[in-house]
């Protein structure tokens, strides 16, 4: 299978990091085909410009400089995202990526009457390894929004057809290591049960 991992954070020596590696390694020990999207390696621009704002609703004009991501999206089977959550929300460059990239005529599209029809239809999976500061009720009580974007909107963007699955280690700051292997070992579970 095609699966486009978009990894989301600036450290290489973080939690976040490690979970990134274990994801990419397993996905390839299981023979998957992966390309492996460090948003900060590659210079990713999460600026959603004016131009591409005013030209939002035009595809396929509507992606510039942002189509060669849109392109690993389409060819891909399955996603993960593996990235932190921050101030209780997605890192702004992966928001930038959301933002950018699933733009009209990529992520979903507009019939005759307005309405939003799905455009990843294609997917088979949608994944995301994340990691907290603060417990899941702190998170819960203020909206846990990256989970809800996982969890609902990919959902609706792959028509119900997807599966789609939310891995989170929440409260990481009084994380044992013990607890830290713990999830390691349930994010490579996950991986292995792609197919």
């Amino acid at each position: 299978m095609r699966i486009l991992v978009v990894y989301c954070h600036p450290v290489e020596s973080s939690f976040c990091s490690a979970l990134h590696q274990t994801v990419v390694r397993t996905l390839k020990s299981q023979g998957h085909a992966v390309d492996d999207c460090d948003l900060y390696a590659e210079g990713f621009n999460p600026v959603l410009s004016r131009e591409e704002r005013l030209m939002y609703n035009d595809p396929p004009n509507n992606l510039g400089e942002a189509k060669p991501y849109a392109d690993r999206v389409m060819q891909a089977q399955a996603l993960v995202f593996v990235f932190p959550v921050w101030n209780f929300g997605l890192p702004a460059m992966l928001k930038g990526f959301i933002d950018r990239v699933l733009v009209p005529g990529v992520s979903f599209h507009m019939d005759e009457r307005g309405r939003v029809m799905p455009g990843l239809m294609h997917l088979r999976h949608v994944h995301a390894v994340t990691t907290y500061g603060v417990p899941r009720w702190k998170a819960w009580w203020l909206g846990d929004a990256p989970r809800t974007i996982i969890k609902r909107f990919f959902k609706r963007l792959t028509g119900n057809r997807a599966s789609v699955r939310y891995h989170a280690r929440y409260h990481l700051n009084v994380a044992t290591p013990h607890d830290l292997e713990h999830f390691v070992l349930e994010v490579k579970n996950a991986m292995t049960e792609i197919h």
